[in-house]
């Protein structure tokens, strides 16, 4: 086990207006938020537990917005805070994958 039972990463990337579409254009720095706070209300964070980071570019904003959660490795995709309430309560609440925002 490391030193998090799962660590969440957030594409926040922000590409100039005109080029592809970017994470952040989807609200994803809202949900990364929303995520983090939601994993405290719920007592998941801090060491042995969960963490929940930004990141840079994950190249792969064309299915975006979307997150990895390791060490599962497992990305996502994600509409609202509901779809961002089910990852957390089937992935890291439950072990589940959520098979409907796997990419």
């Amino acid at each position: 086990m490391g030193y998090y039972q799962h660590h969440v990463f957030f594409c926040l990337n922000e590409r100039p207006e005109g080029e592809r579409q970017s994470c952040n254009r989807c609200g994803a720095s809202e949900l990364q938020a929303y995520a983090k706070d939601r994993i405290k209300i719920l007592k998941l964070s801090g060491p042995g537990k969960v963490r929940v980071n930004k990141a840079g570019c994950l190249d792969r904003c064309e299915e975006g917005p979307v997150m990895v959660i390791y060490p599962e490795e497992t990305w996502y995709t994600y509409i609202d805070r509901e779809d961002i309430d089910e990852i957390i309560n089937e992935h890291i609440v439950n072990g589940r994958v959520v098979e409907r925002l796997k990419l």
